[in-house]
């Protein structure tokens, strides 16, 4: 035996295992975090999750691709507002963000690596039609090809989320999405996609977050295009619903391989008091932020979210409108990232929507109302610990959710279209990116999803935020929810030891691993 190979394996075995207790000590240190009703770490290792569960990432086009006006693009409202000085932290834009735009392949080869099974992405309307109508700019169906192309050759499964909020700005300056038009112009891009791509994307969702987009860009005024007025909420909101239709059945029209779900944004609610005015509340929370897309898609007809009739000339609502909004989605997507708090109000309207943190919003001061029409209070609690984005971890919440959902329709095929934290933890000496609260969070939530499975929940995917740290919106480059760092001077990407992880449970499915 050759002595000094047999010392020098030793120190590097006996140097490896004490890498592997440290990242042990710190993620068992990292899920000892208060959290109310934490799983123990014994429950959480005997988890397990179907064969064939489909383990993703998502990202967003406007997030990740960069090349802002490469290849014929068009300007969308993103680009005019993260332009425009004041508008984002930092004054960052995403002109180069991650580069994904070229660099796809090396990211979706990180897929691969970490055994990932389906991908979720988005596409920019302002590739594909410059103007938001009008004539295919084949430079931008050429690029969204090739990314389909690698997907499948990577062995995973292309998701595609047709919008992810970069309204092209002419749609814009023609009224946005109040402009009941947009509903028309809308159906012809997604089928557009469904032409050029439908025989290789099979799984679609029409909107990423709709109540988000229309809400903070023309409730509240916060994200672009920057106004203020709860009714032209409303108004944007009926617009999308028979958009979401319309776009449906044109998918389908394109594509006889096409199913149509969702990415809704969700957040289970809990009455702060358990009067009959509080519960009442809740429910009118759960109609409006939970329901709001998904019913009229599953059953024609808004839920019972406003206090008394629903104010149907303000929306914009026309007789026969109750048929083209529904459009039975083949499965049900939606995201979960935190819980909220709702009460009755007891004091008039705010004037704004609160604080907002990314795309979560609430938390205004007193007791008055989000708006005039819901009569809701609504509260970020903070009794569990916050991320560095100052969001609440509450595993349970997605155990409630799930199965609220799947109650309430039938129990339908369900897919978790987004998840994730946010830590802010940077590669170390040896250039490793040590991350384990993101570890601990990730292992909670899933297994609440596996207990939500295990009593009768068809969930067939789970898509963690993010594949790399990106452009987060009005947070600019101040928020990682990567799973995979990204160094934004030289573009290199460093996957975080969430990842590695992540990609452990991929493998096997199972969380102790």
């Amino acid at each position: 035996m050759n002595r000094r190979n047999f010392v020098r394996n030793s120190l590097v075995t006996a140097g490896a295992a004490m890498v592997a207790d440290r990242r042990l000590s710190a993620l068992r240190f990292a899920s000892q975090e208060k959290i109310p009703g934490a799983i123990p770490d014994s429950v959480i290792d005997a988890a397990r999750f179907p064969d064939g569960f489909l383990w993703g990432m998502a990202s967003a086009s406007y997030q990740v691709e960069g090349a802002w006006d490469a290849d014929g693009k068009g300007e969308s409202i993103w680009d005019r507002f993260s332009h425009t000085v004041g508008k984002v932290k930092g004054g960052a834009m995403a002109d180069v963000s991650c580069d994904d735009y070229h660099r796809y392949k090396e990211d979706i080869a990180i897929l691969k690596r970490l055994n990932q099974k389906s991908y979720r992405f988005s596409i920019s309307w302002a590739r594909i039609q410059p103007t938001g109508t009008g004539a295919v700019n084949q430079k931008g169906i050429d690029h969204y090809s090739r990314v389909t192309d690698a997907v499948l050759e990577a062995g995973l499964r292309p998701f595609c989320t047709i919008y992810h909020w970069d309204l092209p700005q002419r749609l814009e300056d023609r009224g946005g999405w109040p402009n009941r038009d947009l509903a028309g112009y809308y159906a012809e891009f997604a089928g557009i996609l469904a032409k050029y791509l439908g025989d290789r994307i099979t799984v679609w969702a029409p909107f990423n977050m709709p109540w988000t987009f229309t809400y903070y860009g023309y409730g509240i005024g916060v994200f672009p295009p920057c106004r203020s007025d709860f009714y032209l909420f409303l108004r944007a909101a009926h617009t999308v619903n028979l958009a979401q239709g319309e776009a449906l059945r044109a998918i389908k029209a394109a594509s006889s391989k096409a199913t149509v779900g969702s990415a809704y944004g969700m957040a289970p609610a809990y009455p702060k008091t358990d009067s009959e005015a509080d519960r009442a509340a809740t429910e009118r929370y759960h109609a409006m932020n939970n329901l709001y897309f998904l019913n009229p898609a599953m059953h024609g007809e808004y839920p019972k979210a406003f206090v008394g009739e629903p104010p149907y000339d303000a929306m914009g609502y026309k007789a026969g409108d109750d048929k083209i909004m529904k459009a039975p989605l083949d499965w049900v997507g939606f995201h979960y990232y935190t819980r909220r708090i709702v009460s009755a109000a007891s004091g008039g309207a705010g004037s704004s929507g609160g604080g907002h943190f990314g795309t979560e919003t609430e938390g205004e001061g007193g007791s008055a109302a989000r708006d005039p029409l819901t009569q809701i209070h609504v509260e970020m609690p903070t009794e569990g610990p916050l991320t560095e984005a100052g969001l609440e971890i509450w595993p349970r919440g997605m155990y409630d959710l799930v199965t609220q959902i799947s109650r309430e329709y039938n129990h339908p095929v369900i897919e978790i279209s987004e998840n994730g934290c946010c830590y802010l933890d940077a590669p170390d000496e040896t250039g490793r990116v040590p991350d384990a609260r993101r570890i601990a969070f990730h292992r909670q939530i899933l297994a609440e999803l596996a207990r939500a499975i295990s009593d009768g929940a068809k969930v067939r995917a789970y898509h963690a935020w993010t594949l790399v740290d990106n452009f987060e919106w009005a947070d600019g480059y101040t928020q990682r929810y990567g799973l995979t760092y990204v160094d934004f001077r030289s573009q290199k990407r460093t996957v975080k030891d969430s990842g590695l992880w992540y990609g452990r449970v991929a493998a096997s499915g199972r969380l102790g691993v």
